[in-house]
């Protein structure tokens, strides 16, 4: 069974649906999903939603985009409930944290210290870190570095080869999703494709970067649709294409790496990872994304 290792659960437009949403996710074979806070204030958000569904499990941490309101009291506020939660089993690393420079008006030199000192907390529990890396691998790799941080995920990998393999070096895995299934995504598929399967995991970040059979096979619309957790099992199909992998070794890999990823997450292997995966087909407009030409 598939396991999505970034989704924000607890987000507004879930509000209607969250319980159904995580049933379908569960239906479509999703036995484990991560759900990385992104701010103090809902901290008792996901640790609440990874107590009530089987299936979930929580990170904390401080978003970028969320850095603007962040201050030292919540670095003091993460360092207290990251020490609260390591005798909780369903707790399993600081995320999502990262950098940001696509959207404009965040203050780098600010969200740089808040990362800084988040990566600080990481290796001072030994946790693995969930990372937001949006127009920002080089920096967020470099800090990963100096402060000595070797595990977790690289979020949405959108990066060059060699970028990829610092992360790699690094100790870290890339997280692909939704992107992965754009035809028009030709460096995404190309890496998925051609890096090493243990360098891999899979993720949604649901509700954002719906896969192209929710949005159109179109670069820019994939914010106009609702991605949902369940649909890690077609990004999964697709990947599979890719590398000429069936489900079951393909979901069998995902688990190991993504436990290797956040080993927290061994304690719920025994009971979430897969034996025999169900051999559901893709929709069909993914079915026709996969026999795409990965090259140009």
């Amino acid at each position: 069974m598939w396991i999505d290792t970034h989704c924000h659960l607890d987000a507004g437009e879930f509000d209607a649906d969250r319980d159904a949403v995580a049933a379908a996710a569960a239906a479509a074979g999703v036995t484990g999903i991560v759900l990385p806070a992104v701010a103090v204030s809902n901290f008792a958000a996901v640790r609440a939603l990874a107590q009530r569904h089987d299936s979930c499990v929580y990170a904390l941490g401080i978003h970028p985009l969320c850095t603007p309101g962040a201050a030292q009291a919540d670095l003091d506020a993460l360092r207290r409930e990251v020490a609260a939660s390591l005798g909780d089993p369903r707790f399993v690393g600081i995320g999502e944290i990262g950098l940001d420079f696509f959207v404009p008006g965040l203050d780098a030199g600010h969200q740089t210290w808040i990362y800084a000192e988040q990566l600080r907390i990481a290796r001072e529990f030994d946790l693995p870190v969930l990372l937001h890396v949006r127009k920002s691998q080089d920096q967020v790799a470099a800090q990963l570095r100096r402060i000595g941080v070797r595990q977790g995920i690289a979020h949405a990998f959108n990066g060059s080869v060699q970028q990829a393999q610092g992360f790699i070096d690094q100790g870290l895995k890339l997280g692909f999703g939704g992107n992965l299934t754009f035809s028009r995504a030709r460096q995404i598929r190309r890496l998925a494709q051609e890096l090493p399967l243990d360098a891999i995991v899979l993720e949604t970040d649901a509700p954002d970067i719906a896969p192209a059979w929710l949005s159109g096979d179109q670069f820019g619309e994939q914010h106009k649709a609702r991605n949902t957790p369940a649909e890690v099992a077609g990004v999964a199909k697709v990947l599979g294409a890719l590398r000429g992998l069936d489900a079951g070794p393909l979901a069998q890999a995902m688990w190991r790496n993504s436990v290797a990823a956040l080993p927290r997450l061994a304690a719920f292997a025994a009971t979430m990872a897969p034996s025999a995966p169900p051999a559901s087909r893709l929709p069909a407009s993914a079915e026709t994304i996969r026999n795409l030409p990965v090259s140009s």
